[in-house]
């Protein structure tokens, strides 16, 4: 296992760069990038097994001396919270590849180069230890995200993905800043100038107030734009109907994941004080999300907006829970940004499936389908109920565990975020009703089912759907030890406050 996360995070940098030598036809690169992500998945399985559930600090760490001027080091860790997004990363990646096949019909070569090069930044991402090195890794992200969207998009793509960049380059501009500032307040208290993050988390309470407001805000500036919370979450939607659907399932199931990660790795510990006094202002813009979000998106003629709303939507239980700052709220959070993952991930999947076949995401354009494609009505009725956080299914767990977290810190937040689980029902309810069932459209009589190789890649979507929904100890359990050791960090702190 030594080395396993440097192995993860180059791995598809070495085949991006095979592809792009050896790769003489669409067809070499297409499937040279498939197996690439399979392995980059299979991967991730000796680190989920080998992992400590017992253990609240990083495993596999790996650290090596970069720039000694600055003590800027290579350091990689994962611990129970980035771990499972490590896992969401490869797994999705690989899925959304294959799901890619039918309708990347130009520069396939430089598409499946961007988007191994995108899950690289992405693992990256979650297991960065150096400031510095996370800051290249999330800056590095942008850019062959920018091009899945810019090259291989829908008829507005320029403009959706100058406004991803420019949104997301704006709260990243912030969090360098904070970083900046956070380097050099270090330095001045302890003498020792570093980028660790571990060391300056352990430090967070003994920062002045005054400093982590300041720094909370600038974080959260820039985490809040990637979730997207309201009112930073206009670029969601353009991005995600502009986008092909691979780009579409990683921006939904990890792209997003990453603002959260960063409430959770960086405000809570750096700027805990801070932190606990903005809880009424979070919880609120949570409970706007919620609600708003999923009103919006139930007024949608664009199914593939309609999900994106719901994003924005589902993405308000995280920040919902993870402000709880409790075991119940924060566990929860961190579930529900997995299971938003899958099953957001899937839904875009099936609406790009469709779309193949019709070239239409318009509601009205629909109709009665699911007498023809009764597969594809039967697989979208499961994301759909899971979506709905309908018992058995992930989405339930999640959002419980959530709403059970709020009702202990602010039960009148979690009343009015109670609304949502019953706006989404009615939304996504909705919608399958009016694309599956009533009149037949007659331009859709010779509609084809879902393919075996649709079928293939949608079946681990739906196990691990259920298998959340069922069994979820398998994931809460490589999340509880950290969790708690977070949840007392955070107590300790709210006690001296008193």
């Amino acid at each position: 296992m030594e080395n396993i996360l440097s192995i993860l995070i180059f791995f598809p940098v070495v085949a991006a760069v095979f592809i792009m030598i050896f790769s003489k036809s669409g067809k070499f690169a297409m499937w040279s990038a498939f197996i690439a992500s399979v392995i980059e998945f299979i991967l991730t399985i000796p680190l989920m097994t080998n992992f400590d559930k017992g253990s609240a600090g990083m495993q596999f760490v790996e650290r090596y001396y970069w720039i000694r001027s600055l003590n800027i080091d290579y350091y990689l860790g994962v611990d129970g919270i980035s771990i499972l997004m490590v896992f969401l990363t490869t797994f999705l990646s690989a899925i959304a590849i294959l799901g890619s096949f039918t309708y990347i019909q130009k520069r396939q070569k430089e598409f499946y180069v961007s988007m191994l090069v995108l899950e690289a930044a992405m693992v990256g991402v979650f297991c960065a230890l150096d400031f510095f090195l996370f800051y290249i890794f999330w800056e590095a992200m942008l850019i062959p995200m920018y091009l899945i969207i810019g090259v291989w998009g829908g008829q507005r793509r320029i403009y959706a993905a100058v406004k991803f960049f420019l949104y997301t380059l704006a709260g990243s501009v912030f969090m360098m800043l904070a970083i900046i500032a956070l380097y050099f307040k270090y330095g001045s208290m302890t003498g020792e100038y570093t980028f660790d993050i571990l060391k300056i988390s352990a430090m967070g309470a003994q920062f002045p107030l005054g400093f982590q407001i300041i720094v909370f805000l600038a974080f959260f500036f820039g985490f809040a734009i990637k979730v997207p919370m309201f009112p930073f979450h206009t670029w969601l939607p353009d991005a995600h109907v502009e986008a092909p659907t691979a780009g579409s399932v990683i921006l939904a199931g990890v792209l997003l994941k990453m603002g959260t990660y960063g409430f959770l790795r960086f405000c809570l510990p750096i700027t805990p004080i801070a932190s606990i006094k903005f809880v009424p202002l979070v919880a609120i813009l949570s409970v706007i999300a919620i609600i708003y979000g999923g009103l919006v998106a139930m007024v949608q003629e664009d199914v593939k907006k309609l999900v994106a709303y719901s994003s924005v939507s589902h993405m308000g239980f995280v920040t919902l829970g993870i402000y709880a700052f409790n075991q119940s709220g924060i566990e929860g959070g961190i579930l529900q940004m997995f299971n938003h993952g899958i099953i957001t991930g899937a839904l875009f999947l099936l609406i790009g499936l469709i779309y193949e076949r019709t070239h239409t995401r318009l509601i009205a354009d629909y109709g009665g389908i699911a007498a023809k494609v009764p597969v594809y009505a039967t697989v979208f009725l499961i994301f759909t109920m899971a979506s709905v956080a309908l018992p058995s299914m992930g989405g339930f767990i999640g959002e419980f565990l959530v709403l059970v977290g709020a009702f202990k810190a602010f039960p009148t937040y979690a009343g009015l975020a109670a609304l949502g689980v019953i706006v989404s029902a009615v939304y996504m309810l909705w919608m399958y009703q009016r694309v599956f069932f009533q009149s037949v459209n007659p331009n859709l009589h010779h509609l084809d089912d879902m393919t075996v190789r649709e079928v293939f890649y949608m079946i681990p979507l739906i196990i691990v759907v259920f298998w959340t929904g069922m069994y979820p100890e398998t994931f809460t359990s490589y999340m509880h030890e950290s969790v708690k050791a977070l949840v007392e960090q955070l107590n300790a702190v709210s006690v001296a406050m008193k």
